[in-house]
C-alpha cells in the first residue's frame, strides 16, 4: 500500500530581507511517521516550522502542501484549524494561567464537551504530573513540566500532525529522556510528528526518517537507522568518533 503524504514542502525558500534562511527546501512527512530535521543553530529548522504553520509568510517562495492542499498563503488560525499543531521553541506557555486553563486554550475551537473531556483524560494519562498540578499557575512549573504542558496543549487540538521545535531545549537529561519516551508513546498512538531537535541522537532514536540541514539547505536524507550508523553523521552531529 502506498504511503499517504500528510505534509509536503516543495522547493520552498524563505528570505529575511536579503538573507536567504531556507533555500529550495523539499521534503515530506507520511501519515503515522516521525520525521526529524537535524542541524545546528542557523540551519533553518525553526524557520521551516514557522513557515508551515503560517507564523511567517511574506518572505516565502515555493509550495507547502497539507493533505494535498496548498497552504503556503493561509493564515495561522486556518492552518491550525485544518489539523496542524506546533509546540514552539521555549515552550511558550501562558504563565499567568493555570495548567488546566492552558490545556483549555488548546481546545478553544472545539464545541463538543465530551470530546474535550476525552482529550483531558488522554493528556493527563500521558503526563500525570499535569493532573496533579492542574490548578497551579503554569509560570511556576519546572522547565520539564512546562514542556509537558506545551505538548499537552497542542494535543488538545487533536491535530493530524504535531510539529515540535526543540522539545529538549534547556532540560535536564532525565527529563529529556522522559520527553522522548512520551514522543514514542504519542507515535505508537498513531500521531504523525515533525520534530526539530539539536539532540540528534535522541531525535533519530524515535524517528523513522531524518533530514540533515546546513545553512538553510538539505544536505542528506535517509532512514533514521541509516543516519545513526553513518560515520560522517556520527562524527559531525552525534559527537561519536
Amino acid at each position: 500500500m502506498a504511503a499517504n503524504k500528510i505534509l509536503e514542502v516543495v522547493k520552498y525558500s524563505y528570505y529575511y530581507d536579503q538573507i536567504c534562511a531556507v533555500r529550495e527546501l523539499s521534503f515530506y512527512v507520511n501519515e503515522g511517521e516521525v520525521v526529524t530535521l537535524i542541524g545546528s543553530n542557523g540551519a533553518g529548522k525553526t524557520t521551516t516550522l514557522q513557515a508551515i504553520s503560517g507564523l511567517i509568510r511574506s518572505g516565502g517562495r515555493g509550495e507547502i502542501k497539507y493533505m494535498g492542499k496548498n497552504i503556503e498563503n493561509l493564515p495561522p488560525h486556518k492552518i491550525s484549524g485544518m489539523g496542524i499543531a506546533q509546540c514552539l521553541e521555549g515552550r511558550q506557555v501562558f504563565s499567568h494561567l493555570s495548567v488546566k486553563e492552558n490545556l483549555q486554550m488548546g481546545a478553544f475551537t472545539k464545541k463538543k464537551k465530551k470530546g474535550i473531556a476525552d482529550d483531558f483524560e488522554y493528556v493527563y494519562n500521558l503526563f500525570p504530573r499535569l493532573k496533579e498540578r492542574e490548578d497551579q499557575m503554569a509560570g511556576t512549573l519546572s522547565g520539564g513540566e512546562q514542556q509537558m504542558l506545551a505538548v499537552g496543549r497542542a494535543l488538545m487540538q487533536r491535530p493530524k500532525i504535531l510539529m515540535m521545535d526543540e522539545p529538549s531545549l534547556g532540560l535536564a537529561p532525565i527529563v529529556i529522556n522522559e520527553i522522548f519516551q512520551t514522543i514514542k508513546k504519542i507515535k505508537d498512538d498513531g500521531m504523525t510528528i515533525l520534530l526539530v531537535e539539536q539532540n540528534s541522537q535522541a531525535a533519530l532514536t524515535v524517528a523513522d526518517r531524518g533530514y540533515i540541514m546546513e545553512t538553510g539547505v538539505l544536505r542528506l536524507e535517509d532512514t533514521a537507522e541509516n543516519l545513526l550508523n553513518n560515520d560522517i553523521i556520527k562524527k559531525s552531529y552525534l559527537g561519536i568518533e
